[in-house]
């Protein structure tokens, strides 16, 4: 086992030192600025979105609440608008009972007042034709009675004799 990579001897330590020195030079100097930078760059990046994906989390609740906010608004404005229109059509069907009852009022009355006038007008009517009828009746019985100047004498003479004469 006399490799020389496994038992290391002076030298090899030696130029293996000088090359890692080197090559960390060479890596400070020009591979770790641009690797350390962009690993800065991807983490202001990451911290950007993380900070935007907060700030549009607290956009959405805050709309979330104000989509709420309308909609309750909305609900309240329709609630109000269902009470006022049931509030006109109560006052609506209220009013029109109230018209349909003076109309009918007004018509029963009016057909009262028309029965009691046809009712004036058949009794008048009724009388004139009793009263026509008496006075036919009272002729053809004035006729018979007074047919002959002996009765005409003494339906004279009884009606003078009722006569008072004061």
């Amino acid at each position: 086992m006399n490799n020389p990579l496994v038992t290391p001897e002076l030298g090899l330590i030696v130029w293996t030192t000088l090359v890692f020195c080197i090559l960390f030079f060479l890596l400070a100097k020009f591979a770790w600025k641009p690797i350390l930078k962009a690993v800065k760059d991807r983490e202001a990046s990451i911290e950007d979105a993380l900070g935007l994906a907060e700030q549009t989390r607290k956009e959405m609740v805050a709309l979330s609440a104000n989509n709420e906010a309308l909609l309750n608004k909305a609900r309240e404005e329709r609630d109000e608008m269902l009470k006022d229109a049931r509030t006109v059509k109560d006052k609506m069907i209220n009013d029109a009972k109230a018209i349909a009852n003076t109309e009918a009022e007004r018509i029963i009355s009016s057909a009262k007042e028309a029965i009691q006038n046809e009712k004036l007008a058949a009794i008048t009517d009724l009388k004139n034709q009793v009263a026509t009828l008496s006075i036919e009746i009272a002729e053809k019985i004035l006729k018979q009675e007074l047919a002959t100047a002996e009765k005409q004498r003494s339906l004279i003479d009884s009606a003078v004799g009722e006569i008072n004469l004061n």
